[in-house]
């Protein structure tokens, strides 16, 4: 106890001498002023444009938004960051977006946290210090050659407004010089600050090391704590690493997945994790639970999570790097899943939407049998809830007004299987009840989200309707299902 007393006090010294030596430079406070300025000038192009404008998901109030980043609570709010380019609606010189939330369902956007200068402000994490929230986050910089990634910290006191520590970077090189070395996630165990960051070995393997410190300024190496010894690409980005029901979960987003054989790993670009044990004495990861898949939809790439009175949330990326975004015609691109609570059942994680999203409910707009060939009309957004019998075939078309066809969604009795068709494009997996056999479905104007049972398989892809939902009975039988509309949460 007398230890972590001691550490205590040095830490809270050393915050304060570094929140002394941070530098906002009048060339930075320029900048923000003139990207706010950019993004009110050209949010009337999104305005006049809304067809594909998500009601309930967070996007960028113009421009092009990626990976999530720093998911956490400061001051009465959870803050969620993100990859932001506002000047074009394709990845340019990075930025942090920012929004604040009271649920997690209701968001607001905040100014521009960080801008680059020199570097790039690539992906990374936050933790709240002394009162003083600290972002950690990939500083990549580039040459006419080639590119090299270090890592930074910036600070704040009030949660909108911070200042990059005139000593960065704090960490310089990975372990082997790897130039891929991104997404630092910061925690703290005890004394010391822990932190994962993703690499790529000099052999092309996707990896994710590990480093403690004492005071986030000086970090030591400990160990690479997972590679990839099979078919899991060649970088691992965005590593989160967690306590879940008594068991460590390492979640990464590998890059470079080539296996198509099966249903396994049909993006590119995937989430998965691998469950097992560790031992902070020797920064020892040895696994148990092999890697799995967290999603099994089109557009579900790099996650950011947050533990908050026990309960781990997570938010992903609805994207990937080789989609198309229709909406970039509109003047943004990219978007957010709606929050989902984790939990662990055996060597499974479930994923459910984030209570809180019943709110957005309004009256139900249908509530019944739903007879075979018979239509139900929403808006842009909707929930369905399905009781879904495993004994019989399920076949749902989910389209727009004007269009013939664009969502399969079927349960197919005879390989168990449950079936995302978007015009061709079939993501599909066994599925394994747990308990309840319904699916929630979640419509936006431009995504889907499907969970089904207690949240053991989900489904997340963008989709562009032609005009307002519609969901046909295209089954043999009748479905038990009921369908509400969703209020905005989220600004136009």
């Amino acid at each position: 106890m007398k230890i972590l007393k001691v550490y205590s006090v040095i830490f809270s010294v050393i915050v304060t001498a570094l929140a002394c030596e941070l530098r906002e430079t009048n060339e930075e406070i320029q900048s923000k002023r003139l990207v706010e300025e950019y993004i009110n000038k050209t949010r009337p192009v999104v305005l006049d444009n809304p067809r594909f404008r998500l009601h309930y998901h967070i996007a960028p109030p113009v421009g092009w938004m990626n990976d999530p980043a720093a998911f956490s609570y400061y001051k009465e709010n959870y803050h969620l960051f993100y990859q932001y380019y506002p000047f074009n609606t394709t990845t340019g010189n990075t930025h942090w977006g920012h929004v604040i939330s009271k649920d997690l369902v209701t968001w607001t956007q905040l100014p521009i946290a960080l801008i680059p200068e020199e570097e790039l402000c690539f992906s990374g994490s936050a933790i709240e210090v002394e009162g003083t929230l600290v972002l950690m986050y990939t500083a990549h910089k580039k040459n006419e050659y080639s590119f090299n990634e270090t890592q930074y910290l910036a600070f704040s006191n009030d949660g909108v407004v911070f200042n990059k520590y005139v000593k960065n970077p704090v960490i310089s090189f990975a372990n082997n010089n790897s130039l891929d070395f991104r997404d630092p996630k910061v925690w703290k165990y005890g004394a010391l600050f822990y932190v994962v960051i993703g690499s790529r070995s000099s052999d092309d393997k996707g990896r994710v090391l590990l480093y403690k410190s004492k005071d986030m300024e000086y970090w030591e190496y400990i160990s690479e704590i997972a590679k990839n010894n099979g078919d899991l690409g060649f970088m691992w980005e965005c590593p989160d690493f967690f306590e879940l029901n008594g068991r460590f979960v390492l979640l990464i987003s590998p890059q470079g997945l080539t296996n198509k054989t099966t249903d396994r790993y049909q993006n590119q670009y995937q989430v998965g994790y691998i469950i097992g044990t560790f031992d902070y004495a020797t920064g020892d990861f040895k696994e148990e639970v092999a890697f799995q898949e967290l999603d099994y939809g089109h557009d579900f790439y790099t996650t950011q999570t947050l533990e908050r009175k026990s309960i781990r949330y997570l938010i992903a990326w609805m994207g990937s790097w080789d989609a198309m975004f229709p909406e970039r015609e509109d003047g943004w691109a990219g978007a957010m899943t709606i929050t989902r609570q984790l939990t662990l059942n055996g060597d499974r994680i479930l994923m459910k939407p984030v209570q809180a999203i019943e709110n957005l409910r309004g009256p139900p707009i249908f509530d019944g049998y739903l007879e075979p060939d018979n239509i139900i009309s929403l808006n842009q957004t909707g929930e369905l809830i399905i009781t879904v019998n495993v004994t019989e075939d399920l076949i749902l078309n989910i389209r727009g007004e004007n269009d013939i066809s664009l969502i399969i969604l079927k349960f197919d009795m005879a390989t168990k299987k449950v079936v995302l068709d978007r015009n061709g494009e079939i993501r599909q997996g066994e599925w394994k009840p747990i308990l309840s056999t319904s699916w929630r479905v979640f419509l936006d104007a431009s995504s889907i989200e499907v969970f089904c049972g207690e949240g053991e398989m989900t489904f997340t892809s963008r989709v562009y309707p032609n005009g307002m939902w519609r969901v046909v009975n295209s089954s043999v039988k009748g479905v038990n299902l009921t369908a509400y509309s969703l209020n905005r949460s989220v600004p136009l």
